[in-house]
């Protein structure tokens, strides 16, 4: 018996020096590429996120780094909170951006307003009416935007629902987010952070569906994977109730889009 449990002991240390040497190595190459990662950028995965489970109920933080290694979403099933603003103008014309090529995820891909995350702090995590999501997309719209602060309001910021998607960016870098989208109809000044935004413009929904057809057939077209999500099963419908998106306010339901395991793994 104990000779049976001496081969278990030494079996379990060479596992655990095993996960150590792996992860060790893992550590390895990120910090390699580090290297070559903007260091604005590289301040800012060091942000804290929250970490949600798969009905959105709130189980800690982790880094935006942590957050955003595909070797943590794939086999912890890691899932963060996010948000995707859609901001219109008085015309009904959508504002698109096109991610810097610093950033981190999909650099250089065409999408939706503004993207980011909501942070681990008391204010970012106050949940009646979506407050804490609503001040992050504000401070965002105004980080990334360059938006005045005395143009935008709390109120300004319409939510309709919440998305549940994955995506892998490159070998490295993935998406794994509890996504709240929020609308917004307001003519405002754009002054955007070059480390941020490529650029940004206005379009029609024509354009937008013109952009989308171009991408499947022109590698060189990019764009990221939750906003063609969010144009294919939605847009369309939300574009056209401008005027009264009341009937898309959706609370209760989350959408869990393709490529989603079920269940997830949990943290």
């Amino acid at each position: 018996m104990l000779r049976i449990m001496d081969r278990l002991t030494r079996a379990a240390a060479v596992l655990k020096r095993s996960l150590f040497l792996s992860s060790r190595n893992f550590h390895a190459t990120t910090c390699r590429l580090s290297e070559n990662i903007d260091k604005t950028q590289e301040a800012l995965l060091e942000e804290p996120l929250i970490m949600v489970d798969e009905y959105d109920c709130v189980k800690g933080y982790e880094t935006k780094r942590d957050c955003h290694l595909k070797k943590n979403i794939l086999e912890f099933g890691m899932l963060h909170r996010a948000f995707s603003v859609f901001l219109f103008n008085k015309k009904g014309e959508l504002l698109l951006q096109q991610r810097s090529n610093e950033k981190i995820t999909f650099p250089g891909y065409i999408t939706n307003s503004c993207c980011s995350h909501p942070l681990h702090n008391e204010s970012e995590l106050e949940e009646y009416g979506h407050l804490g999501i609503r001040r992050a997309a504000k401070r965002r719209l105004s980080y990334e935007l360059g938006i005045p602060d005395s143009e935008i309001s709390l109120e300004d910021l319409r939510f309709l629902t919440r998305i549940h998607y994955r995506a892998g960016s490159d070998k490295i870098w993935g998406e794994h987010e509890m996504d709240y989208v929020f609308f917004m109809q307001k003519d405002v000044t754009l002054e955007p952070r070059a480390n941020e935004v490529k650029r940004c413009w206005y379009v029609s929904e024509k354009q937008v569906q013109e952009l989308l057809q171009k991408a499947t057939e022109d590698s060189n077209v990019l764009v990221t994977p939750w906003f063609k999500m969010i144009a294919h099963h939605f847009l369309s419908k939300w574009w056209a109730s401008l005027n009264d998106l009341s009937q898309f306010e959706n609370d209760r339901e989350i959408h869990r889009m393709p490529g989603i395991p079920t269940p997830i793994l949990q943290l």
